[in-house]
């Protein structure tokens, strides 16, 4: 399993007991890796690359789809990731398609339908 972590800044400034709190927090997790960022407004991205995120699950479907209906809906239909690829998360944008393909992998959306 390859395991990629990215830092990038992000732009927002939080208060510092929040700022303090989430940084304490990073530094138990990952030590020395943000060692070097000290002062830097970050985020850490910790995303596990080429590997199933649905190991075990109906895997004798080619894809696991949910439905669930909801009566308060904006929308007919609305899309949420599961395979957490998605550009648009956590609205789904079909980069399961890849990573299915990539991996194996049968994850598919959680589909909304409004009632």
């Amino acid at each position: 399993m390859a395991l990629v972590v990215s830092v990038v800044g992000n732009g927002f400034a939080k208060p510092s007991t929040m700022a303090s709190m989430r940084e304490s927090r990073r530094r138990e997790r990952f030590g020395a890796q943000i060692s070097h960022l000290e002062g830097r407004k970050t985020a850490l991205v910790v995303r596990a690359e080429g590997v199933a995120v649905n190991p075990e699950i109906r895997k004798n479907e080619d894809k696991v789809v949910d439905t669930v209906v909801v009566t308060e809906l904006s929308k007919p239909v609305t899309a949420y990731c599961r395979c957490w690829r998605s550009a648009t998360f956590p609205a789904c944008d079909g980069s399961h398609v890849k990573h299915n393909k990539a991996t194996g992998d049968n994850v598919g959306p959680l589909l909304l339908k409004k009632q």
